[in-house]
């Protein structure tokens, strides 16, 4: 579903429990601190020992950078207007969505979402920059156009993009929200675009839609550990505050197209998987629609997902949530939460 990150005036206060480093292996959410609310559909990159989220949030992309993984603090923006290009491929839209960022080339590579509201008149653009950090004299975010795009008559709505190296070094796109879900779009190493326009791109995952209306999917992200490839997705809807009922599952496939299986054999293009995130148990009640989960192999080899869910004690706030992963010895992901 389309996103679009609430302005909230509400403080989120937490547990004041005494904060814990990266290097703690327990969970990291009850001690998270600082500003992470508006956070919604994040990506957590490290670039020089700081840590970035990236996320949708009013217009523009927000930034938060965080030197431990616990302590966060709001940039700004990191693009302050729309390409000029924006209103021709999608006539109306008005924000970004949905940053995926990756580092290859030399050069970050921030994709990104044009769209409105409930329409698969959608676009993904990239900017490219040689740091994150604005302090640095060389940063710059450079426009370099568009990626892709869909229309009414295509089967795929083009937001949620994440950027994927597979193991041979071929570059991919997987994207989708709703429609008949996650597509996966082979780029074109030098460029970050597509290698062949207008080929048919692979299906990843769908929703089996019931008869009294959709089945959502959305919010893709790919990731290689010990020779499996995993995806990630998010079932059911965002968007609605402590109301939403947004989910992540995953799973995982020799080959970077498919098929994806869950821990059960299970196939996402069925609809199914591995469940990894759901929000609190009833009787917590507190974090609700955890999901748009992005992923981070840190440079200590430890491995976290990050993700917004609805903050109940505080309107619904989209709220910064992070959580370490570890591996079962056969070699499936689960969320410290």
């Amino acid at each position: 579903m389309v996103r679009k990150a609430i302005a909230w005036a509400a403080a989120v206060l937490l547990a004041g429990a005494a904060p814990a480093g990266p290097a703690d292996t327990g969970p990291i959410n009850s001690v998270i601190t600082g500003d992470l609310v508006p956070t919604h559909d994040p990506v957590l990159v490290k670039e020089a020992g700081t840590y970035y989220v990236y996320g949708t949030g009013g217009h523009y992309l927000t930034t938060k950078t965080s030197p431990d993984l616990i302590h966060w603090t709001a940039g700004p923006p990191a693009i302050a207007a729309l390409p000029p290009w924006a209103q021709a491929a999608v006539p109306g839209t008005k924000d970004m969505w949905a940053p995926d960022l990756s580092f290859w080339n030399g050069r970050w590579h921030l994709y990104y979402a044009l769209s409105t509201f409930g329409s698969n008149r959608s676009a993904i653009g990239l900017f490219t920059s040689p740091t994150l950090d604005p302090k640095r004299p060389d940063h710059r975010w450079r426009d370099e156009g568009l990626v892709v795009r869909s229309v009414p008559s295509d089967d795929f709505n083009a937001i949620d993009a994440n950027h994927f190296t597979d193991a041979d070094g071929r570059h991919w796109l997987a994207l989708g929200s709703f429609w008949d879900g996650i597509k996966l779009f082979e780029l074109d190493g030098a460029t970050g675009k597509l290698k062949r326009p207008g080929e048919k791109p692979f299906s990843l995952a769908r929703r089996l839609a019931p008869a009294d209306g959709p089945a959502p999917v959305e919010g893709a992200f790919l990731i290689r550990h010990d020779g499996w490839y995993y995806l990630f997705a998010s079932y059911d809807y965002c968007c609605k505050g402590a109301n939403s009922t947004y989910y992540t599952v995953y799973g995982r496939s020799k080959s970077v197209t498919g098929p994806y299986l869950g821990r059960d054999g299970s196939a996402m293009l069925e609809g199914r998987g591995t469940i990894i995130l759901r929000g609190d148990l009833q009787e917590q009640n507190r974090f609700r629609g955890p999901g748009h989960n992005g992923f981070l192999h840190d440079s200590d080899g430890k491995d976290y997902l990050v993700y917004h869910a609805y903050d109940k004690t505080s309107h619904g706030a989209p709220t910064l949530r992070i959580s370490p992963v570890r591996w079962t010895m056969d070699g499936w992901p689960e969320a410290v939460q």
